[in-house]
C-alpha cells in the first residue's frame, strides 16, 4: 500500500454513513443502492455519491447486473488497512519500548 492509499482510504472511512454500509457489505453479499439505502435517512442519490467515494478509495467494487449496480466489498482493501494499522502499531510498540529503557535508565 502506497503512502496515498492508506490516505484515500481512511479519508473514506471517515464518515459514519460510509462506515454503515461497510457493515453492510460486509457479510460478502453484494447489493443495490436501493438496498443499501433502505432505511437510511438520506436519498438514493447520496447513497450513489458515498459508494462513489468507497468505490474511489478501493473499498467496494461495482458490477452491473442488468439495470442494476451491484456494490461488494472488497476484503482485500479491508485486509491492506489492517495490514497498514499493523505496522503503524509495531512502529509505536517499538517508540514506547524505546522511551521506557530510556526513562529506566534514567532513574538508575
Amino acid at each position: 500500500m502506497s503512502n496515498a492509499e492508506p490516505a484515500s482510504l481512511f479519508a473514506a472511512l471517515g464518515d459514519a454513513t460510509r462506515l454503515g454500509l461497510i457493515a453492510s457489505l460486509s457479510d460478502g453479499k453484494a447489493r443495490s443502492i436501493v438496498q443499501l439505502g433502505d432505511g437510511l435517512p438520506i436519498s438514493r442519490q447520496a447513497v450513489a455519491k458515498h459508494l462513489d467515494v468507497l468505490h474511489d478509495a478501493g473499498l467496494v467494487h461495482r458490477r452491473k447486473s442488468g439495470r442494476e449496480v451491484q456494490y461488494a466489498l472488497r476484503h482485500e482493501a479491508i485486509e491492506a488497512a489492517q495490514g497498514w494499522l499493523d505496522q503503524v502499531s509495531a512502529q509505536w510498540d517499538g517508540a514506547l519500548a524505546r522511551l521506557k529503557l530510556m526513562l529506566e535508565g534514567g532513574k538508575g
